[in-house]
């Protein structure tokens, strides 16, 4: 337990908020990682590390364990951790630099092996950034591609790890429970206009922020807001970011707001764009897209391996949770390996007071032990 405790406090007194933080807790962890003696590779994906270490046979079946290191960013208390009680309190603590810390000493070693099973940890530094495509997850599995002087033998042009594997847990929250859904990403720039006036006589303007405040509050009573499916109550609809007005003394004539829309699985993000345009006059541009995550059927017997290795630790049901929250789980779904979320309990991921149990983070590092275990072996 103490291992794991200075290892999850360790990872979270890096401010991997900035590039500079997660090249620091990137150099760490791959050192960390190499004195374990296992097999570790560093690229870039646009200028960020994306770690992979890994343990076992290549001929044998592989099972992914992927992890981020940064954060949102947070005031500088946040990064140092705390404990009280049960609770490890920091920034990442949560989501996810505590599961990262589980993952790391889950990792098989040559004294800790698991025989007939190759794991592959890997490690991105861009999980909770606002690129679409060009990201970690998505460079951890996408293919070298060798162009040019790499073709006659000559060093290669590398566009990808390509990573293969039978199975993928990435260690976002979800209390010990298997996410085996996730709600999509469709974040949107709405912009609008209004009339500029001086400040003192408003009503002859027509006040742009008011009007994207309004705007916001009719996304909100769209019809696609108000729907639920079998893991989900309803959408996620969040106002992130708003510009509007460039003087104290005069009514703004533009406002443009960025709204955060996590969309059902069942929905489609083409419709919810056109009931947005169709409020109101207002420029609507796409920030991010990305699919919902679906993890496929139950009677996987890598599916059913892990939901029996948490049901050792926990009550009730451990699978068909469904997560609010987006998920890098999709990029292994669109390579073809089969992917889920799995992850400690705990809070307040992204808020000023984010913690995970230490009990929990105790039992996820168990979990993920004995279900490489379960396993090993199977096809």
């Amino acid at each position: 337990m103490d291992e794991l405790l200075s290892l999850a406090e360790q990872l979270i007194g890096y401010d991997t908020s900035s590039e500079d933080g997660v090249h620091e807790a990137a150099g760490f962890v791959k050192g960390w990682l190499d004195s374990r003696g296992v097999e570790t590779d560093q690229g870039t994906c646009r200028g960020l590390p994306v770690i992979t270490a890994s343990h076992g046979d290549p001929a044998d079946p592989t099972v992914i364990l992927h992890g981020h290191i940064d954060v949102v960013p947070a005031t500088a208390g946040q990064f140092e951790a705390r404990v009280e009680g049960d609770r490890l309190i920091g920034r990442g603590a949560y989501d996810m630099k505590a599961a990262l810390a589980a993952m790391m000493l889950a990792l098989p070693t040559d004294e800790e092996p698991v025989s007939g099973l190759r794991v592959v940890l890997g490690i991105v530094s861009d999980e909770e950034s606002e690129e679409p495509e060009n990201r970690g997850s998505n460079y951890l599995v996408r293919r070298p591609e060798t162009t040019g002087p790499a073709a006659s033998g000559e060093h290669p042009v590398t566009g990808g790890m390509g990573l293969t594997g039978s199975f993928a847990i990435t260690g976002e929250p979800t209390d010990m429970h298997v996410g085996v859904a996730a709600k999509g990403v469709l974040a949107l720039r709405l912009t609008v206009a209004g009339r500029a006036a001086h400040g003192s006589t408003p009503w002859l303007g027509d006040n742009a922020v008011l009007r994207a405040v309004d705007l916001f509050r009719g996304v909100e009573s769209l019809p696609f807001a108000r729907e639920s499916s079998e893991l989900f109550d309803r959408p996620s609809i969040n106002l992130g970011r708003i510009w509007g007005g460039d003087a104290l003394n005069k009514v703004p004539d533009s406002c443009a707001i960025d709204v955060d829309i996590r969309y059902l699985p069942h929905q489609d993000p083409a419709q919810i764009r056109e009931q947005i345009a169709g409020l109101g006059p207002a420029r609507v541009e796409t920030i991010i897209e990305l699919p919902p995550v679906s993890g496929g059927g139950t009677d996987s017997p890598w599916l059913q391996a892990l939901t029996s290795a948490a049901s050792d630790h926990h009550e009730g049901p451990s699978l068909s949770v469904g997560r609010d929250g987006a998920s890098d789980a999709v990029f292994f779904i669109r390579a073809g390996i089969p992917a889920v979320e799995f992850g400690p309990v705990g809070a307040g991921h992204h808020g000023p007071d984010e913690w995970v149990s230490i009990s929990s983070l105790i039992s996820y590092r168990s979990a993920l032990r004995g279900f490489l275990e379960r396993a090993a072996g199977r096809g």
